[in-house]
């Protein structure tokens, strides 16, 4: 056999499967041995025991040590396959060993923030801003813990020796800061350094990959993606996931399977659609900034799909005249979503701490979707028609304008 024959026989290289590949395929690797194409959901709450004292035996093992059961299913609130596959996939899709499916992003961070008080580490240094019951959560004292505020590069010199965790959330919730993950990480010292990324989802960034440990997501958002399901996900080592199995064995944060279902369904999609939405956020963040009505606007350099714009008048206003984008709460579905953080998302925080983390009051944060851009841009500036003021340089340009060459107010034909 010639060398081009033996060329075109041989394997190719292995090479690391793309993201978008990976979100469609990972998760799914049981489908072919069940003779399935797609996921199936598994609704059962229990399954028959055929030998009882070793369902006992795996029931003691996973209490102790919440590693992964072995064999088939218990009950639903240890495991269930469906639930299984989507942590399977966004541990793969985040580079983690292991991912742990809750109820929502809030059971999802109270399990994280109980794991580390269970070890006698309850105190917790954070940056703002964050979600705001995130933000809530952790300096109402509910769960025993005690936080210190700080930006990034007072991290290492509020750590105590009794700091659990560090909290950062990149881009943030609703300015869209950033933070450089590995510099924070190298700060954080041997100190879990968690990031919620909700927003930027594992395909604009991966914390994992920069020294993060602990990487927290309201699935609700851009996972699920189409406003039709509720959960939270927590990837990280295998050893703190078994921990946090624990937790939810004990407390009951539970995913519901559908929502699993759901959620598998969702990732398959999730690069396609963060990339279109992106580009659409990009565009209306660019046409924003030079809008005379818009005093400033905040974009990641990373990107994303959410822009957040303050304006000169009245926010609630432009809420108000919005037709085809929707005002509402949460954010990451198909179609595009604005509110008003200040009353609605972070009225939790106090106003202080809320107006220092730069959440202004006439900030307007938009979770841009899927719909046409120039759709979006013409709802949009019809909206700041009704409810905004132009600068204060424009309205001083318009107004000399208007006197014209001798001082004098002109005034319109007719009036």
């Amino acid at each position: 056999m010639d060398a081009e024959a033996t060329s075109l026989t041989s394997p190719a290289p292995t090479r690391p499967r793309a993201l978008a590949t990976e979100a469609v395929h990972a998760g799914r690797d049981d489908l072919a041995s069940l003779g399935l194409h797609a996921a199936p959901i598994d609704l059962s709450t229990t399954y028959p025991s055929y030998d009882s004292r070793a369902e006992a035996g795996r029931i003691d093992a996973f209490a102790a040590t919440g590693a992964q059961p072995d064999g088939p299913p218990v009950y639903a609130r240890l495991d269930n396959p469906t639930t299984a596959r989507f942590e399977k996939a966004l541990a793969t899709l985040e580079g983690a060993e292991s991912a742990v499916a809750f109820a929502s992003g809030m059971a999802a961070l109270t399990a994280v923030l109980l794991a580390r008080a269970s070890a006698g580490l309850r105190h917790v240094v954070a940056v703002r801003p964050l979600y705001g019951c995130s933000d809530h959560l952790l300096g109402s004292g509910l769960l025993g813990t005690e936080v210190t505020w700080t930006d990034p590069a007072g991290i290492a010199n509020a750590i105590r020796p009794d700091t659990g965790l560090v909290m950062v959330e990149t881009p943030a919730n609703p300015t869209l800061a950033e933070i450089d993950v590995r510099a924070v990480a190298h700060a954080c010292g041997s100190v879990p350094l968690l990031v919620d990324s909700t927003f930027a989802t594992p395909v604009l960034q991966r914390p994992v990959e920069h020294g993060a440990r602990i990487v927290l997501h309201s699935a609700t958002k851009y996972l699920g993606g189409h406003g039709d399901v509720m959960g939270g996900v927590v990837a990280c080592d295998e050893e703190f996931a078994a921990t946090l199995r624990q937790m939810r064995f004990a407390t009951g944060g539970v995913l519901h399977p559908l929502a699993g279902y759901l959620l598998l369904r969702g990732l398959s999609t999730l690069a396609v659609r963060v990339r279109a939405a992106s580009a659409s956020a990009a565009e209306l963040a660019r046409r924003l900034a030079a809008d005379p009505r818009v005093a400033r606007v905040h974009y990641p350099e990373l990107g994303g799909a959410m822009v957040s714009f303050e304006v000169y008048g009245d926010p609630h206003r432009v809420i108000a005249g919005v037709g085809l984008i929707t005002p509402a709460v949460s954010l990451g579905s198909v179609d595009t979503l604005i509110q008003h953080p200040a009353s609605i998302s972070h009225r939790i925080v106090d106003e202080g701490d809320r107006r220092a983390s730069g959440v202004a009051d006439r900030l307007l944060r938009m979770s841009v979707g899927l719909e046409d851009v120039e759709d979006l841009w013409a709802d949009l500036c019809q909206a700041l028609s009704d409810g905004a003021v132009a600068s204060p340089a424009a309205r001083t340009q318009e107004a000399s304008r208007r006197r014209g060459p001798s001082g004098q107010e002109s005034q319109p034909a007719g009036r």
